[in-house]
């Protein structure tokens, strides 16, 4: 048996009051009741009311309780029986109140060791582990932007009726030669095509196929609103005269064009009530099956020279062609080429057969300025792709149209496709060019015309830029 201490320090009240010994404090106490193990005399401990000089605020003195497992439970926390160095500490609330509490010196490392003897979270360590990419993360780095599923009902619409007019000659050819390979159809495509071959509805200039119907049809309006396009006008032009529309400029497609003179969804009979305008396109399209018939419906004309000749001449209260107006996109398909978001190249300086043909009929001049008809798309440029831009000329002298190359957006995206953009549209028709009918017109009276022609077009530019064109980053250019 190990021999006692000498004058070994009571740790009872009592003891320590008879010796006059002051009090321990809890945090002697507790310590040497760890360090001294089990102490029998001590299991039922009762509050302790410091007396004397030590004024530490005390709460009540409950030991911790040892379990025959050799596990120690302090303040609701268990620990192992070998973690006996502890470390006290003094808390301090918002009021003043002090508590102190005991915790082992490696708290963090018992609690692991704990939270480990569960099996519900133990996990094994993965010394090599290999991932294989996220799935998704190229869609996330991608630079196409996809359409979202909610898109509203009408935004649809005007997708899909801007989508049937950008591929309606394709859709409507693709028809006719799919009704070519069923042989029921071939007694009604034989005379078809004979009536095809020699038809001259597209330059008679009488317009009989023209339906006011299909012009006024509600889905036009879902086709203007699309970018949206506006009609503006500058200046009432009386219906007893006959007028020739100059539209600039040409853009990729017209939409602009098609959307104010083709139908009523920018409301051009009532800003120009009576006057009946016909917009002009290639012949060639009107030697397309089934896309001819489309176009003559929707009020179209060839812009051959004897097609406006009679369209200008023919019909009217006076069947002489008062009241009737003809759109000429001026210019043309070498225009295109030249077409840029944000900026303005025309085809002008040396396009004088239109000024030529007002005089000859006796029609006013009238300049359109279509403000973002060169937003719509983009395209590779001639300065960057000189070789491109060179085969592209070729076609265009030998064909008489070129093929620009071209993209936008797409029906579900917004970075790739052929569909326009979705950039405001405005047309502004200027003032009118009084001119006088000459049947073999003088050079010089083309070229002042023409020059009053160009001044117009350039107030619209400068009047109306800061209004409709805030973005564009060049002025007014002529390239030809």
């Amino acid at each position: 048996m190990a021999p006692a201490p000498l004058n070994p320090e009571p740790s009872r009240p009592e003891e320590r009051e008879e010796q006059h010994l002051p009090p321990k404090t809890y945090k002697d106490a507790t310590e040497e009741n760890l360090g001294s193990g089990t102490d029998k005399e001590n299991n039922n401990p009762s509050q302790y009311i410091g007396q004397g000089e030590d004024t530490t605020i005390r709460s009540p003195s409950k030991k911790p309780s040892h379990k025959k497992n050799g596990s120690i439970k302090i303040n609701g926390l268990k620990y192992k029986k070998s973690d006996t160095h502890l470390l006290v500490e003094d808390f301090e609330d918002k009021d003043g109140q002090k508590l102190t509490s005991t915790k082992p010196y490696d708290f963090a490392k018992a609690i692991e060791l704990d939270e480990s003897e569960k099996p519900i979270r133990r996990r094994k360590e993965a010394k090599e582990l290999v991932s294989g990419r996220k799935a998704g993360a190229g869609w996330e780095r991608s630079g196409i932007r996809f359409a979202p599923l909610n898109v509203p009902l009408k935004r649809r619409l005007q997708t899909f009726v801007v989508l049937w007019h950008t591929l309606s000659i394709a859709i409507l050819l693709t028809t006719f030669f799919f009704l070519c390979a069923i042989p029921l159809f071939w007694p009604l495509l034989f005379p078809y095509v004979l009536y095809l071959l020699f038809s001259s509805a597209g330059h008679s200039g009488t317009l009989f196929r023209r339906s006011q119907y299909l012009r006024s049809m509600r889905i036009w309006s879902l086709f203007a609103s699309y970018f949206p396009a506006r009609l503006h006008r500058s200046q009432v032009l009386p219906p007893t005269r006959k007028y020739v529309f100059g539209y600039h400029p040409h853009g990729i497609i017209s939409h602009g064009a098609f959307a104010a003179f083709a139908t009523e969804a920018c409301g051009f009979s009532q800003l120009f009530p009576g006057i009946t305008n016909t917009l002009l396109t290639l012949d060639a399209n009107f030697r397309v099956p089934l896309y001819r018939d489309y176009a003559l419906a929707m009020g179209l004309a060839s812009v051959s020279r004897e097609s406006c000749e009679n369209l200008l001449s023919k019909g009217g209260p006076n069947g002489e062609g008062m009241g009737r107006a003809i759109t000429i996109v001026v210019g043309g398909a070498r225009e295109s080429l030249d077409a840029q978001p944000y900026t303005l190249r025309l085809v002008l300086k040396r396009r004088k057969g239109f000024v030529k043909l007002a005089i000859r009929a006796g029609a006013d001049l009238v300049p359109v300025l279509a403000f973002g008809e060169n937003d719509l798309y983009d395209q590779v440029t001639g300065t960057s792709h000189p070789a491109i831009h060179k085969a592209q000329i070729m076609v265009k002298k030998a064909l008489g149209f070129t093929i620009p190359l071209f993209h936008a957006r797409g029906v579900f995206n917004y970075d790739v496709g052929l569909m326009p953009y979705r950039r405001p549209l405005n047309i502004v028709v200027g003032k009118p060019i009084k001119v006088v009918q000459q049947k073999a017109p003088d050079a010089a009276y083309v070229d002042e015309i023409h020059g009053l022609y160009v001044e117009e077009l350039e107030r619209l530019w400068r009047e109306w830029k800061g209004e409709f064109a805030r973005d564009m980053d060049s002025h007014l250019e002529y390239v030809d």
